[in-house]
């Protein structure tokens, strides 16, 4: 399979499918969709509809049944779990609705984790993590913990921390989901503002239709099936 010029991500014919005690749930039906290097892609739906399975297969966390996905020339359906975990580490971050965030680490420690996975040099994980929290407006919160911080700060903090490894794709889903409208709306201008400055790909999972027109491209699933097409 051929990546298309500029795409850092082609899904091609994904589909998941799962059994239940009712049978079989089709979670993902024969999706396609392509995102070029640098653009932000909202994928919408109701709650159910197959977003964060989408999300799961583009970074390696699940396998489709059916289907390929390339993200950065590298098919990631072909690759094993120590290639997932590589993936992971250089190429794909997650921003996740529940932070995540290490509550006895301070700000700076939450940040850093990633980068002490990779065994980065002692300064240069001072350096970036420094440069990550000042991305997301948190330099001077550095030292405080999680539960001395506000939603939208903790979130600003997930960001940096998806952000510390210099990923070439960054996946979210429902960042905005546990934030008010008007701190959801600061994280989403963060989010394209992270894309447009440093040049990373963002696909964002949302069911906020006022969120949803921040993005470059919208795609909409419904049971499963893409039925919108990205619109530049």
């Amino acid at each position: 399979m051929s990546l298309a010029p500029e795409a850092l991500v082609e899904v091609r014919d994904v589909s998941r499918e799962f059994a239940s005690g009712r049978g079989v749930v089709h979670a993902l039906r024969d999706v396609d969709l392509s995102v070029e290097a640098g653009r932000f892609m909202a994928v919408s739906g109701r709650s159910g509809a197959g977003k964060s399975t989408l999300l799961n297969v583009i970074g390696g966390l699940d396998r489709p049944t059916t289907g390929s996905v390339v993200v950065d020339g590298e098919e990631v359906t072909a690759l094993d779990e120590a290639g997932h975990v590589r993936l992971r580490r250089e190429k794909v971050a997650y921003i996740f609705q529940s932070f995540g965030l290490i509550s006895i680490l301070s700000a700076a420690e939450n940040v850093e984790l990633p980068l002490r996975l990779r065994g980065t040099d002692p300064d240069e994980r001072r350096d970036r993590v420094l440069e990550a929290l000042e991305l997301v407006g948190l330099g001077e919160r550095a030292r405080h913990r999680p539960y001395e911080l506000s939603g939208g700060e903790q979130q600003r903090v997930a960001i940096a921390r998806a952000l510390v490894n210099r990923p070439r794709l960054l996946l979210a889903d429902e960042p905005t989901g546990q934030l008010d409208a008007a701190t959801g709306r600061s994280i989403m201008d963060l989010i394209r503002s992270v894309v447009e400055r440093e040049g990373v790909t963002a696909i964002v999972a949302s069911h906020d239709p006022m969120l949803l027109e921040m993005a470059h491209q919208v795609v909409t699933l419904r049971d499963g099936s893409l039925v919108a097409q990205p619109v530049a």
